[in-house]
This record gives structure tokens, sequence and C-alpha cells, in this order.
């Protein structure tokens, strides 16, 4: 489902005339996918985890830690564990680790199996910040020149906490490639680079994060990975039913792909002789999986009366972004174009400046500039504060057409772009006591130093298989703060299978003893949900039971699907 709202301006108000930006009806088309609460995940896809192994990694993650606290390279190593945990069997992955050289864990992207999640947590084992400066440009290189699999969409993972020399190529080498993959890149720590964490993100319609102070990393990452594993809409294309003689231009490109709860603005400019009282519609058809979509929206050419222009502003504040972002951005024939739009339109750009101007003689301010610190009244949460400008403004009626009937409601909309608010209850997460837990010396995980010095529930998530189960053995019971052959003694009966009984219990400790780190541990612990669906059978209901009583706790069945 989406939601279009088309404002527009009415030629021929517009000291500008016909056929220009601020003289023609410039249309604004929001679109916000709404999928189903739960979508079904893909099975499908190629991860790469690009990490950052230069020396600043060594740091602690942040200095108000006291007593040390994890580095950033260990915090990233955690961090890789989960993520390698939350992959679907089926796709494809590579991790890449990159300073003044690179290596990758595997020739190319290998299938996700038990074997190769095991072969990459032991390569993860080792790594440290030992690789020098912050060169990312070649390892980018290496793996775009690698083709993509098929039906596996490419998602890249960044992962740094500095700046590069060459930002700007840098970018341009992502965007060259932004057809074939998405990035999502993560600021480590107050050094690391704004204009490359989000340009690198902005330039495939990925998601940038940052990490300061005491935040910690996997659950922004996490959150990134339910993003990467959501199906998205693809194939969209923008068709109009116009009155004679009037023509649709777009402003800005039409996205390739829109995911979950990403918002999308295409502006286009209506050019002709239009008459306010004909009726105009626009459709937009797109992909979501296998099937096929078209919502259309029909609208009246009857203005409001308005002089702002806003909506004409803003397709200029885009086309001027898209000309100074673009591959050829440094030619002649770019600037002209943004210096053009941005006279047109008294939108600021790279190649213009606004200039005071003495209104009684019409000519420019001249001397030299002057800082004035001005006092705001007290209450004010201010941020940041600007000087307000006069602007030439085109003078003519605006009007907002009404939303289709079937998109959300103004106020849910409007939801979307809150700030999050203070959490239920205060903002206190509770945590419930955790059994006692053997020393780390008595468990087996798949890697020993990843889990060293880790939490229970980090050890306990350390053991799982990459199909989402757990394997019995005495290293789990002493995770679950069991006894030695404690769990298979208390088997509801003897035809269940002891790994799904394990994982059942598994299941039941995270949710009993780590609720309050449920946002990185959520998607591994789907993926056991699925497979103990498939192994429990009919007998579900009677080992939950069973496996509250030995855990002494009272997980909710509904956690089961029960």
């Amino acid at each position: 489902m989406f939601t279009h709202r088309v404002p527009w301006l009415r030629p021929g108000w517009s000291p500008a005339g016909h056929g220009t930006l601020m003289g023609d009806p410039i249309v604004m088309v929001s679109i916000y996918p709404a999928f189903p609460e739960k979508p079904s995940q893909l099975s499908s896809g190629e991860f790469i985890f690009l990490m950052d192994c230069s020396g600043s990694m060594a740091c602690p993650m942040s200095e108000d830690y006291s007593g040390g606290g994890p580095t950033r390279v260990q915090s990233a190593q955690e961090t890789l564990l989960l993520l390698l945990k939350s992959l679907p069997l089926g796709c494809y992955f590579n991790i890449y680790r990159f300073g003044r050289s690179f290596n990758s864990f595997f020739p190319e992207s290998i299938e996700y199996n038990q074997q190769s999640m095991k072969a990459a947590l032991a390569t993860l084992d080792g790594i440290s910040a030992d690789m020098g400066g912050t060169e990312i440009l070649e390892p980018l290189r290496a793996i775009y020149s690698k083709p993509c699999k098929a039906s596996h969409p490419r998602q890249l993972f960044v992962f740094t906490d500095g700046e590069v020399s060459n930002t700007k190529m840098v970018i341009d080498e992502v965007q060259k490639n932004a057809h074939s993959h998405r990035c999502f890149s993560f600021g480590i720590g107050q050094g690391a680079s704004t204009q490359l964490i989000k340009g690198i993100a902005k330039a495939t319609s990925g998601n940038a994060e940052f990490i300061t102070g005491k935040e910690r990393m996997q659950p922004k990452v996490l959150q990134s990975l339910k993003f990467a594993l959501q199906p998205a809409v693809s194939d969209l294309t923008i068709g109009w039913e116009l009155p004679s003689g009037v023509e649709a231009a777009l402003l800005s490109q039409l996205p390739t792909v829109i995911f979950n709860g990403q918002r999308s603005i295409v502006y286009a400019q209506l050019k002709g002789e239009v008459d306010p009282s004909l009726e105009a519609e626009m459709s937009l058809k797109y992909s979501l999986g296998e099937e096929l979509f078209q919502n259309s929206i029909r609208f009246k050419l009857q203005p409001q009366d308005s002089v702002r222009c806003t909506v004409h502003r803003l397709a200029a504040k885009r086309m001027i972004a898209a000309f100074e972002s673009g591959p050829g951005r440094d030619s002649p024939a770019a600037k002209q174009r943004v210096v053009e739009i941005s006279s047109q339109a008294n939108v600021v750009s790279s190649q213009t400046a606004f200039v005071a101007t003495n209104k009684e003689l019409g000519q420019p301010l001249r001397g030299p500039m002057v800082r004035r610190n001005v006092p705001l009244p007290w209450g004010l949460p201010v941020r940041g504060c600007a000087p307000r400008v006069m602007l030439r403004s085109c003078a003519g009626p605006m009007m907002g057409l009404p939303v289709l009937g079937c998109a959300p409601t103004l106020q849910s909309c409007t939801t979307l772009f809150q700030a999050p608010g203070p959490m239920m209850g205060g903002g206190v997460r509770s945590r419930r006591s955790v059994p006692n837990v053997a020393p780390s010396s008595a468990v087996e995980c798949d890697s020993l130093a990843v889990c060293q010095d880790q939490s229970p529930a980090m050890k306990l998530i350390a053991v799982q298989n990459a199909d989402g189960s757990w394997s019995p053995d005495n290293s789990l019971e002493a995770l679950l703060g069991l006894k030695p052959q404690q769990s298979s003694k208390s088997l509801p009966h003897k035809g269940i299978d002891l790994t799904v009984w394990t994982t059942i219990l598994a299941v039941i400790w995270l949710h009993a003893f780590s609720a309050d780190t449920k946002d990185e541990w959520e998607l591994l612990v789907g993926k056991s949900l699925s497979w103990i669906k498939v192994k429990a059978g009919s007998d579900l209901g009677e080992c939950l039971k069973a496996g509250n009583a030995l855990l002494k706790c009272s997980v909710d069945p509904r956690v089961f699907g029960l």
C-alpha cells in the first residue's frame, strides 16, 4: 500500500512564465510502502561484511568506561558473531577486513551452512586491529569486481571508525555500483567520517548508523539486518493520465527499490496549458516478491491560494543535490545547471550564496563580515540557529489533494517522523537474575576467543548451529545453569529428540534470562522457532511446560506460537 500526496502550483501566476521550473505546476509524490506486520524474511541474499581492522580499532568503544571496557574491534567481533548466527540457511556471505591492505575470509561469497559458519567463526577468532591505516577504496573495488549471485541480492555492511583521504572517490565508487547492491554503514566512535558513512549509505538507498559513547553496536547492526532480510518493492514505474496538451516530466529519479518503512519522494513538472476544471490521474506500478501491484489516484487541477512555492523549491533542492553528487558533478555543464536552478528557485547550492541587500537602495551591502550573537528567549530548545533570510517568492495559489481512501491517515503518517519517546514504564527495562554459569573454560564455543569474557547469553549464542538448533552436550547444560545429564533426565517422554529438547530449553532461557537484549538475538531465535515447529510437532506444548519447570521460569506459550 502506498500514500500519494500531490500538491502543485497552478501555472501562469509566476513571473517566471510557462516552461520554467518556477512557472509550471510541480507534482510531489510521496511513496510509503506498508508491508504486513510480520513479513516473511528472505532465505536468499548475498551478505558481505567489510570490517575496519586499522590500528584505531584497538581503542575502547568509549572513553567514559572506567576500567577499560570492550575495544572497538572486540565489539565488532561480537557483532559479526551475532550476524553470522542470524543469517538464513541458503544465503551467501563473506567477510572482508581492511586497513592499509585487505583480505577476505573466503575467495568469494560462500553458501551459508554449518561448515561455512564454523569456518568463518574460526577465522573471526584471530582478527585484531593490526592492519595500519584506513584504506577502504581497494577492498570495495575487489568486492564489486566479483559478480553478484543470481537471485541473491547483494547487501554490504561496512564498519569503520575513521576517515579516509579520498572520500569523494569512495562514494563515487559505491554510487557507480548502486544498481547491484545496498549498503549499510556504521560509524564507530567520534572520529568516524560523517560524510563517508552517510554518503555510501545514501548512494545505495541503504542506512547509516553512528555508535558513540557507551552505545552498543549490536542492536543497531541487527536492526539493519532485519531490514536487509525483508522483501522490497521493486520495478517501480509511474504513469500519467493528463488532459490533452499536458505532459509530465520527472525532475527526480524514480527509485529502483523501496524497503519497508523507507520513504521516497518523486517530483515531476507538468508542462503545457492546464485547465483547472479538469482532472488528472497518476498510477504507480511495482513488484512485491513475485506479485505485481498498481495504485492510482485521481486529482483535480483546481488550485488553492498560496504564495510560498514550497513544492517547487523542494524539487529544486532535489535537482541540485542530484547534479552535485552525480558522476559528472565537476563538469562545467553540471555547475552551470546548478547555478541556473539555484537562481530560479532562490535555493542555495555549492555554487551560489545569498547576498544581503539594502532594501531602500536596492544594492548589495558591502564591508567586512561581522558576527553578532543574538540572545534567544528562555526555554527554547535550540540545537542551532540561523538568521531569517528574505527570499523572492513566486506568487500563486497552491492546492493539497486528498489522500487515497486506502492510505494511512495523516496521524499515522505523522507518527513515522516522530522522534523516539520514552519507553513504557519510564524507560526502565527489567532484567531477571541469571542462573549461575560455569566458568568459560567449561564452554566449548565455536569461537572461543570471541565468547571469552562475554555474557552468558553470548556464550549460549556462540554454540548455536547454523540451522537455529542447539546440540546437546555438558557444556550447554552448564550455560543453562544445569547439572550434567540434568536436561536429558528431565525429558517429558523418551520419544522426544534430544536436540529438539535442548533447543527449546535454549530459547526458553534467552526469553527468561536475557530479555533485555532481545533486539540482538531475536533474529537467530526466529530461526530456532522455525526449526522447532518443524521438528517438535505435537510435543511442543508438553516440552515447553517441562522446560519452564526445569529452568524455573514461565515463558509465555505464545513465544512458540501456541
